[in-house]
């Protein structure tokens, strides 16, 4: 895919670090999402496979382990293109999970591509997965789904290789202005 007219910002965060209302900014805005987890809630919906918080640990882990690291994002980047080809030119990514796949993004996608992660002091993403509606997660089990995202799936990487850091400490209204700024700077370097 030549050019920078295609425009596609990734979202990487620690999970409720808040990526999904990041996502949802883009989204009201028109731009389609692809989102990471869904390759996988598909997947184990073709397989029949039942969705708990467990299942999808280790279906996540299971898939990458029998099919390649690369697999996630092979479906991601298909899906890119054929929104493009549908004539889409921003796009928005929902889960980097990985350093393999942000490294065959970069690859596919050098200039169009722009990671941002999420950050928020972890006492409080605790808390606020704690507290939310979908899929809330006690102290012990986002301790431990920290743990496996950091080790087994090497979420670390593209956390600390974006290109912009947007911190999530305020209201919903502040994260928006973060992102808008963020969003400006990209279209100024576009």
């Amino acid at each position: 895919m030549e050019g920078k007219d295609i425009e596609i910002v990734a979202f990487v965060g620690m999970s409720g670090s808040g990526k999904s209302v990041a996502v949802d900014f883009l989204t009201e805005k028109s731009w389609p999402k692809v989102y990471f987890g869904g390759m996988i809630l598909r997947e184990m919906e073709r397989r029949g496979i039942e969705r708990t918080a467990e299942s999808e640990k280790a279906f996540r882990e299971e898939i990458r382990a029998t099919e390649g690291n690369d697999w996630v994002v092979l479906q991601v980047i298909d899906e890119i293109h054929r929104l493009v080809e549908a004539g889409q030119r921003k796009i928005v990514l929902d889960g980097v999970y990985s350093w393999t796949e942000y490294k065959i993004l970069k690859k596919e996608f050098p200039r169009q591509i722009t990671f941002v992660a999420i950050v928020v002091p972890k006492k409080l993403r605790y808390k606020r997965v704690s507290e939310r509606v979908e899929r809330p997660f006690n102290l012990q089990e986002i301790r431990e789904r920290d743990k496996s995202e950091i080790e087994n799936l090497e979420k670390g990487g593209p956390i600390a290789a974006a290109d912009y850091y947007v911190l999530n400490d305020g209201s919903v209204a502040e994260m928006h202005e973060r992102l808008a700024a963020v969003l400006a700077e990209i279209e100024e370097a576009a």
